[in-house]
Parts: structure tokens; C-alpha cells; sequence
């Protein structure tokens, strides 16, 4: 059974607590309704911000304010995983997904995201993309995909962050992860070329499909757009 994914892909940068609120207002549809559960693939690109999991590993306030200094924004979420960052040129994709519509396990979730990008670096032209015993897609020694996803009821948010053509120099504030001695690289900076995150998602989309055995839909709908209850769906 093929299911049905329906695909946003806003036209411009978004600060990343819209992302957010519109990741919760997706996610809200109710749990007990399967068969009406509309599964969402966000494919988003935010403002510099830092994130950090349900494990904080020892930030405190004094840390949060020197990365805003830097000009980033900062949030604390309730996804796996520690600190991590996202700006332009990262592809940010947040599945929202009922997995009673496909295996009802976060473990076998994580692993098709984990496929699924490893299946996308090989199709441009990078081999040796791997999982390893640390969280997210790794290039030797670098990390080119983070990996940091929540679930309740079934229901999935948060996801992944692939640098595209992300300005790496973000990273040297943090210890991406919590990963010590280790380093992040990009698909430009493995391909020797520039790669666009429009460049990436077609790839990404066709990885997926095969991955979770779905379709996609694109919903032109401006979901984005402020209203007085916040968002429409």
C-alpha cells in the first residue's frame, strides 16, 4: 500500500518557532483517527537559531546568551538529541506522520530517516554517507545530517537537518550534538560545488518515497499564513 504525503515547501526563510507552531498544529489532528490523519512532509529552511533537545548537557543561560550575541536566536525543544543548529542552506524536512498508517515504531522510524539520506547522498554522488554508533548521517569523521525526532500517540515531529550549502563556521560555537572531536561537513563541501537546498530536495523526495513507501502531494495552500488563531490548515 502506497500512502499519501502532502508536501510544503514555504518560498521563504522562516524563524524557526513558526516552523515550530506550525509542526504543533499539524500534529494536533487527532490521534484516534487513522484513516482521516493527514501525513505532512515540511521542508523547510530557517533564520540562524541553536536547538537543544530534551537533554540540555549542561547549557545554561550564560551559553544561550553568548550564541545570541553571535546573531542567532535560540529555543529549547522537546525532540531527542542535544544542541544542534539550523540556518540558511540547511534542508530542514519535519515528517509529520501517523505511523499506525506505516509501522507503528519510532525505532523503525528513525531508521528509514536514516536510509532515506543515506539513499540521497549516494544518489549525488556521495558513497561513503553512513550511520555510525553516534546519532545522525556521517561522512568519515564529519556529520552531514543531524537526526532529532518526538513522538506521541504514534504521531511524529521534529526530523532532520542536511546541510546543503550551510555556512559551517555556525557550528564552531557549539559541540554539535554533544559529539566531542568531531566535525560537520555539507554536500557542497563533499561535492566540491555548490548545492542548493532545491538542488537536494528532489533527491530527498525521491529517497523518501522509496524508504516509506508513500506518494507525495504538494499543497500550494499558504498553511503559513497568520490569522488571529495563529495558523490555518
Amino acid at each position: 500500500m502506497s500512502r499519501l504525503i502532502k508536501v510544503l515547501r514555504p518560498p521563504n526563510i522562516l524563524d524557526y518557532k513558526t516552523g515550530l507552531t506550525l509542526q504543533q498544529k499539524i500534529s494536533a489532528q487527532p490521534a484516534n483517527n487513522v484513516t482521516s490523519f493527514t501525513n505532512y512532509l515540511l521542508l523547510l529552511e530557517h533564520h540562524p537559531v541553536y536547538t537543544i533537545g530534551i537533554r540540555t548537557k549542561g547549557y545554561t543561560d550564560k551559553d544561550e546568551n553568548y550564541l545570541k550575541s553571535l546573531g542567532a536566536d535560540f529555543c529549547k525543544t522537546n525532540r531527542g538529541g542535544l544542541i544542534t543548529f539550523h540556518g540558511p542552506g540547511q534542508l530542514v524536512a519535519y515528517p509529520v506522520l501517523h505511523l499506525k498508517l506505516f509501522k507503528p515504531s519510532m525505532r523503525w522510524y528513525v531508521a528509514q530517516l536514516e536510509s532515506t539520506v543515506i539513499d540521497l547522498c549516494k544518489s549525488m554522488g556521495i558513497p561513503n554517507a553512513q550511520t555510525t554508533s553516534d546519532t545522525g548521517i556521517w561522512v568519515g569523521h564529519n556529520k552531514i545530517c543531524a537526526i532529532g525526532v518526538h513522538g506521541s500517540q504514534y504521531i511524529t515531529t521534529h526530523g532532520i537537518g542536511l546541510n546543503c550549502n550551510t555556512d559551517l563556521e555556525w557550528f564552531n560555537h557549539i559541540v554539535p550534538c554533544g559529539i566531542e572531536n568531531k566535525g560537520v561537513t555539507s554536500l557542497t563541501k563533499e561535492l566540491k560545488r555548490n548545492i542548493s537546498i532545491d538542488k537536494a530536495i528532489p533527491h530527498l523526495l525521491d529517497a523518501f518515497c522509496r524508504n516509506f513507501d508513500c506518494k507525495f502531494e504538494w499543497d500550494d495552500r499558504d498553511l503559513i499564513k497568520e490569522n488571529n488563531d495563529g495558523f490555518t490548515l
